[in-house]
């Protein structure tokens, strides 16, 4: 099967995945192979705001706090 050279240019696509937004971002410079990828995780932008959400907090608090966020730990690793 053949390959065939993507256009120059960015792209910005997201869909709803079951804990937000799940966005990909692709930059081709006109080869046969992305010149970026990245993805938005949902997770990763929600913890975030974790230590904000927790300041002033004990530590059964802040255990509460995490597991209300639902979050999905492979989501975290950059």
């Amino acid at each position: 099967m053949g390959e065939t050279d993507v256009p120059k240019g960015e792209v910005y696509h997201a869909v709803e995945g079951g804990n937000g937004e799940l966005g990909f971002y692709l930059v081709s410079d006109g080869g046969r192979t992305p010149y970026r990828l990245h993805f938005r995780r949902p997770c990763f932008i929600y913890y975030q705001a974790y230590p904000e959400m927790i300041t002033g907090s004990v530590i059964s608090d802040a255990i509460v706090t995490m597991c209300s966020m639902n979050i999905i730990a492979g989501e975290l690793d950059a």
